[in-house]
């Protein structure tokens, strides 16, 4: 299995090396140069399988020779160990026809976890066998962050630095980020939005001298190796709900558009997907984008959803080097035209993109009202990212045709938007009751590289 950039010039890689590379050195994003396929035996064979049968069954043939059958399924079945929930991502139903898959129940609440937890293990068996260490850096809009802290932290061969917008993440995020106390673990509070630090994080990628010199690497959506993760759930979900034998359609609510490029893959393995809808706040490029609108960069606007608070959705040039027949040339000139402002898709490139995506916008108050709403009428308690998702599903969901609605983070995340919604505070579950007395540790850094890289450089361990 090799794996290729997006813009079509970086060299080809190995499933270990792409995953320890993260970003192709032409800038571009790494994905399969083919897609294994699952034949619908091999899908219906996964029915009762545990998740992390399923997990082995869906992402072996990605990884080639990187490991062993038993280095794999061991990784596999560590990364989930410390899950709160045995079936690791249960369904809900929340009206007939209409499901929720709960993506919360690992070690910091968010669906992130599901990637970085298996991440951890497959960093830490690779550099091990290799004798190597590695600096990661990261950008994030709130949960990404400290799921990417709570898979390194303590590890010897591994530092980790995260960027977060200072003032954007919700207080439960941003403690989960400043309270560990292993020192190969640093919270950066960047002034900026989250672009400023996804941009920052490209730049540091793109200097090819710092890169190698502090042997640079990427744990977020960027790497390949997180989406590969994520596709998991849509085979396990879609199976408990009677697939391959029916479709299934998912509504995703997003912001960097990873978590729905990974149903994209599920559904160009062999899973019978119907569609796969995106899900928007007041931060809606993707939903402009898909609806013909072009994606323009705009103004990043809080909200009540902090991590879909994106204007710059890095996995979506993955889902346009697919619309574009894989031209890594024509997806280069749009990311080029990006630089300025945005770019315009091609009627080809639109009818492609239109045959597996659709697309939604919720505003504040419907995603407020949504969380009143559902704790009403199915006595579920939704973060605010969830109830975009929900919104979206109601409204484009058909009959005949199960819907599953990711619920991407617990309420006790974003306890504010969540209690201004319904007059109930979500508790914290009692592992991490005591987050609100520990000690925060973080550093305010500018939206400026060179200052960054010296702090980078400065602080990690020799």
């Amino acid at each position: 299995m090799r794996y290729i950039s997006t813009r079509g010039t970086a060299p080809a890689l190995t499933f270990e090396d792409t995953m320890l590379t993260g970003l192709a050195r032409d800038g571009g994003l790494y994905v399969p140069e083919t897609i294994p396929q699952l034949d619908h035996a091999a899908i219906a064979a996964m029915e009762g399988q545990s998740y992390e049968d399923i997990a082995y069954a869906v992402m072996r043939p990605f990884v080639g020779d990187t490991f062993t059958d038993a280095e794999f399924r061991g990784c596999i079945d560590r990364a989930y160990a410390g899950f709160g929930h045995a079936a690791r991502a249960p369904l809900v139903q929340l009206d007939q026809g209409h499901f929720l898959l709960e993506l919360f129940h690992g070690p910091t609440l968010a669906f992130k976890d599901f990637a970085m937890q298996l991440i951890g293990q497959l960093f830490q068996t690779a550099l091990a066998r290799r004798g190597d260490k590695v600096t990661i850096v990261g950008a994030t809009s709130g949960d990404t962050g400290s799921a990417a802290m709570e898979a390194f932290r303590g590890l010897d061969n591994v530092d980790v630095f995260i960027l977060y917008p200072h003032g954007r993440v919700s207080e439960v995020q941003r403690r989960q980020m400043t309270t560990p106390s292993e020192r190969n673990v640093h919270a950066l509070a960047l002034e900026g939005d989250f672009d400023d630090c996804q941009a920052r994080l490209k730049d540091m990628f793109n200097d090819f001298e710092f890169r190698d010199g502090v042997r640079l690497a990427g744990v977020n959506s960027i790497n390949w190796a997180r989406v590969l993760a994520q596709v998991v759930y849509y085979f396990s979900a879609a199976v408990a709900l009677g697939a391959p034998q029916r479709k299934i359609s998912f509504t995703v609510p997003t912001g960097n558009f990873g978590d729905i490029f990974a149903g994209y893959i599920a559904k160009r393995m062999g899973l019978p997907i119907d569609r796969l809808v995106v899900a928007t706040n007041q931060n809606d490029i993707l939903h402009r984008c898909l609806s013909g609108q072009g994606y323009h960069k705009g103004e990043t606007i809080p909200s009540i959803s902090p991590s879909m608070d994106i204007q710059v959705s890095s996995n979506f040039e993955r889902a346009l080097f697919d619309a574009y027949d894989r031209d890594g040339g024509a997806v280069a000139q749009l990311m080029d035209e990006l630089k300025a402002g945005g770019f315009e898709v091609s009627q080809g490139a639109m009818q492609a993109l239109e045959e597996h995506f659709s697309s939604g916008r919720v505003s504040e108050d419907q995603t407020a009202a949504q969380i009143s709403t559902t704790l009403i009428a199915s006595a579920e308690l939704l973060c605010p990212h969830s109830a975009v998702g929900v919104h979206v599903a109601d409204e484009q969901r058909q009959a005949g045709t199960p819907m599953v609605t990711l619920a991407t983070a617990h309420p006790a995340k974003f306890p504010d938007a969540v209690e201004a919604a319904t007059g109930i505070r979500p508790p914290l579950p009692s592992r991490m009751a005591d987050l609100y007395d520990r000690p925060e540790r973080l550093t305010r850094v500018p939206n400026d590289l060179p200052a960054l890289k010296a702090h980078i450089i400065a602080h990690r361990a020799t």
